[in-house]
């Protein structure tokens, strides 16, 4: 089977479209659409089928989707060993993070890759833990993140390393009548204004993990997701709100940990399952590691 055909149907599998596909890889619709016929052809069998005005993958296509996956890693394995006997420069990843965990991260995981030779193409991209498998699309890794209470994403496709673990902690403006304390328990958050970030992303699911196991529903006075704004409001006592512990900067909030319940949220390297084989790519998650444990223990 000819590889930039397979290339197509992985395309198709992630992006659902043959117009998406059109779009990714600068062809046109009725280019992919007699690709993928030929595609059918080489395997001896029907590989799309009818969906209403729209087409989707057989049984057989999401079979070969998986074997293509295989395919395709075993040839970028390849290309990077090559890489590595032609020049200094071991390869390049992409990478897409969540603005928050780039912050914590990225710096010191730059300099890592950069020791090493390997070049990092990094994008933010700040998605639905349930969204974030699609960005395998376009990325090598995708740094993601959770509540820790909820599932961890299943799917043949996906290889999900655990990078950290980040506890997830109250903040409070200079003026707050729990400044001076150090812990707190959610029953005696009752009446207060929260700020949180949208519903679907892992702080805003912690929030409501702990309102599930305390009984405490919070008051959502504010949404909104950028960390800096979120310190800001608080620090001008517009509300209180939970943030991971990483984020805290603002001088202007005290931090308090909850106690009596577990909060946090967890950091996962998503990846195709062959393209940890990949050496660039295996460093990459090495180093995201690493750089959690340096991080971690500056926070101690």
């Amino acid at each position: 089977m000819d590889l930039q055909r397979l290339r197509i149907l992985r395309e198709f599998a992630d992006r659902g479209t043959v117009g998406g596909v059109a779009g990714a890889m600068n062809m046109t619709p009725s280019a992919v659409s007699q690709q993928l016929k030929v595609l059918s052809r080489e395997a001896g069998i029907a590989l799309l089928e009818q969906d209403g005005r729209r087409v989707r993958l057989t049984d057989a296509g999401r079979a070969l989707v998986l074997r293509a996956d295989e395919v395709i890693a075993a040839v970028a394995r390849a290309d990077s060993e090559m890489a590595s006997y032609r020049d200094d420069v071991v390869g390049s990843v992409r990478l897409a993070m969540f603005p928050s965990g780039a912050a914590v991260l990225l710096p010191g995981v730059l300099d890592r890759m950069s020791n090493l030779g390997i070049r990092l193409v990094v994008s933010d991209e700040d998605v639905k833990y349930s969204d974030a498998p699609a960005l395998l699309a376009d990325f090598d890794v995708v740094l993601t993140h959770r509540d820790e209470r909820a599932p961890q994403v299943v799917d043949a496709r996906v290889s999900v390393t655990t990078v950290m673990r980040e506890p997830i902690d109250l903040v409070v403006g200079a003026a707050h009548r729990l400044v001076g304390r150090t812990e707190v328990t959610l029953g005696e958050l009752e009446d207060e204004d929260w700020i949180s970030v949208r519903g679907g992303f892992p702080v805003d699911d912690v929030l409501l993990s702990l309102a599930a196991v305390t009984g405490v529903q919070p008051r959502v006075a504010y949404r909104i997701n950028d960390f800096r704004a979120i310190e800001a409001m608080v620090a001008r006592n517009h509300g209180i709100a939970l943030m991971p512990r990483f984020s805290v900067r603002d001088p202007d909030v005290h931090r308090l940990v909850l106690t009596g319940v577990r909060a946090a949220r967890v950091y996962e390297g998503l990846s195709r399952p062959g393209a940890t084989e990949r050496a660039s790519v295996r460093q990459l998650l090495s180093e995201l590691i690493s750089e959690s444990s340096v991080v971690d223990a500056a926070a101690e």
